[in-house]
């Protein structure tokens, strides 16, 4: 049975209790990743989540650099 994820105290507000927190990394392996996602399929979207915009600036910077 995987391990239920940590309730934070209600002192945070009513969506303490939605916070999404893992207290090993074991717990995203048995299943308690958001959305029915793998491990994979978070990595993935992790991936492009923080790639695109990092070659959106390389881009930005290049084109300034070029147009200098």
């Amino acid at each position: 049975m995987p391990a239920a994820l940590p309730v934070i105290s209600q002192g945070f507000g009513p969506l303490a209790s939605r916070i999404l927190a893992f207290s090993t990394a074991g717990d995203a392996a048995n299943g308690l990743l958001p959305f029915g996602w793998t491990v994979a399929q978070f990595q993935t979207w992790t991936l492009i989540y923080l790639g695109a915009p990092s070659l959106a600036f390389v881009v930005v910077w290049l084109v300034g650099y070029l147009r200098r």
